[in-house]
């Protein structure tokens, strides 16, 4: 079962300290301590090793394992005490103090941060003033973020108001969640009841999301491999059509909002950017958003479409005036 994203990082704190104590663990051993499967386990291990080893960071973590056993080759440089320098205890109790105010945010890991957040108050002395006069406050995706951990946690199904670049609409549907993920932002996996399949959201496109009474009961679906995005992290089917938009350099951020095969830089600092769609004639809607900061040019009956509308809204303006 994939774990949520604060469990995971519970998990690979207490790694630390269990292979610290425990030089050659067999990997059958610790993932059975774990209640994890030995997949799950190498996965945790591969992320290790980019964690370094002081607040900074510092060297990296040398860990690594010949598939049966696992060996921490610079364990020690991890026993020292952690001394914050001024600076960092700042920066510490700031972000407690935001993560704490999380909407949806489990009621028993709340109280766990604040009674660590007053025992590092305790420690940073003459620092810990200095923080109080300095605030965070989270956009919309960490509230977004707080509700689908918790979805994930409580085995609950989510309602989500939802931004389709691909559609430039907003719908409605229920998700069955699977797992939290980062790839570049933030997503969320899992079995959409609207489309009765496997769908990826990324949160800051959620505009609205609320916690339903109703369990979640996604099919058994592979997670989505993660190890390769050669190919992109939303492929779209080899049936969908093909457009091409060529944008100016205005119209650089559909490459950002739209799923895309290929992205070609043109002279002046404009983009070639071929993509696919089930739906082409929802694009022109896209085509009217940018103007005269780019245009649809294949298939040639979509970009005739296109120009036709943008003559249309143009008459409708005129008649206005």
């Amino acid at each position: 079962m994939a774990a949520n994203a604060i469990d995971q990082t519970r998990r690979m704190l207490s790694l630390v300290t269990y292979l610290r104590e425990r030089p050659g663990a067999r990997v059958e051993d610790v993932a059975r301590a774990f209640g994890i499967t030995e997949d799950e386990l190498i996965s945790d291990l591969d992320l290790l090793p980019m964690c370094g080893t002081s607040f900074r960071g510092g060297d990296l973590l040398d860990i690594d394992t010949d598939g049966d056993r696992i060996w921490w080759h610079n364990p020690d440089d991890v026993a020292e005490p952690l001394r914050l320098a001024a600076d960092e205890a700042t920066a510490l109790l700031v972000a407690a103090r935001a993560v704490a105010t999380l909407p949806g945010l489990r009621e028993s890991d709340r109280e766990a941060l604040l009674r660590a957040t007053a025992k590092l108050e305790t420690a940073a002395g003459e620092a810990a003033g200095a923080s109080s006069r300095l605030s965070v406050t989270f956009e919309s995706e960490g509230g977004v973020f707080a509700a689908v951990d918790r979805a994930i946690t409580e085995k609950r199904r989510l309602w989500l108001r939802y931004y389709s670049p691909a559609r430039d609409e907003l719908t409605e549907r229920e998700v069955d969640p699977v797992r939290l993920f980062a790839v570049g932002h933030t997503y969320l996996e899992g079995w959409c009841r609207l489309s009765e399949a496997r769908r990826t959201f990324r949160l800051d496109r959620v505009a609205e999301i609320r916690l339903l009474d109703a369990p979640a009961a996604p099919p058994e679906i592979e997670p989505r491999d993660l190890s390769d995005l050669s190919k992109g992290l939303v492929q779209p089917s080899a049936d969908d059509s093909e457009v091409v938009v060529e944008a100016g350099p205005g119209g650089r951020w559909v490459a950002e909002y739209y799923p895309h095969d290929r992205a070609e830089e043109l002279p002046g600092g404009g983009l070639r950017i071929t993509l696919r769609t089930p739906s082409p004639a929802s694009l022109r809607r896209l085509a009217l958003r940018l103007g005269a900061d780019g245009r649809i040019t294949e298939p040639a009956d979509l970009a005739e479409s296109a120009r036709q509308a943008a003559r249309e809204a143009l008459a409708a303006y005129e008649d206005l005036a």
